[in-house]
């Protein structure tokens, strides 16, 4: 899978919190880079001086939250000259780790939270289209590419990666802000390898076709069907874990 990520994804992920002295915040957003796979396994992590400046926060809370992930198995952290934080990518969690995250989610919160995913992503879907860069262009499709060959939660992090590049694509820092933060209440959900049908690769082919083409309409509306088609799903694996007898009809 690609390392690579479009400057405007990767400054997102790392933009100012707005909620200073907060470690769990800090924690989230790290903790949602390195599951997205913007941050690579062994790669090194800022300083905690660096990254308490990208955060707005303070040296301390930021130690707080690295001392989060240390404990999560997220962060190494090495000693000596060429010591410092480095990420440690998880392997794929069992899949019984993922549905008891998803039973703790009403499915109304769910549809709340979707709906507004689904307006968001639209609209970056159409904004793209409209002043997306030939390099936006070719992450796009990059990222469509990935989403040919993942498997298991690697797709899970190829789509969310995918649909952040459309974000970046928009040319507007809060409609990626806003991407950023959805994904933080809902892409981790949304894009699960649970339940027998995923996504179509030929559907990211589509958007990323009609955005390239300019076809702003076209790319808002493949976007909200690929979205909805998602929700969808998860709303039956949902019900599933609910109501376990229901697909048998007993």
């Amino acid at each position: 899978m690609r390392k690579g990520m479009s400057h405007s994804a990767r400054s997102a992920m790392f933009a100012p919190l707005g909620q200073v002295g907060r470690a769990e915040a800090v924690a989230a957003r790290l903790i949602d880079a390195i599951t997205m796979g913007l941050l690579a396994d062994e790669e090194q992590l800022p300083s905690e001086a660096d990254l308490a400046a990208q955060f707005g926060v303070s040296t301390v809370t930021v130690r707080e939250a690295l001392v989060a992930l240390r404990q999560q198995g997220l962060v190494e952290t090495r000693r000596g000259r060429s010591g410092g934080s480095f990420v440690r990518a998880p392997a794929n969690p069992p899949a019984d780790a993922w549905r008891a995250r998803l039973a703790e989610v009403s499915l109304s919160d769910l549809r709340d939270v979707g709906d507004h995913y689904l307006a968001i992503a639209g609209a970056a879907a159409k904004l793209a289209a409209e002043r997306s860069s030939p390099e936006d262009i070719a992450r796009l499709r990059l990222a469509a590419d990935d989403l040919r060959t993942a498997h298991g939660i690697d797709f899970t992090r190829a789509e969310r990666q995918f649909h952040l590049e459309v974000a970046a694509a928009a040319q507007s820092p809060r409609l990626t802000h806003e991407e950023v933060h959805l994904q933080s209440e809902l892409g981790g959900l949304l894009w699960l390898p649970l339940g027998p049908a995923v996504p179509s690769c030929e559907e990211h082919t589509a958007i990323t076709t009609a955005i390239d083409a300019a076809d702003g309409e076209l790319a808002r509306k493949l976007t909200e069907e690929h979205l909805l088609a998602a929700l969808d799903r998860l709303a039956d694996v949902h019900l599933g874990l609910l109501n376990p007898y229901s697909a048998d009809g007993h």
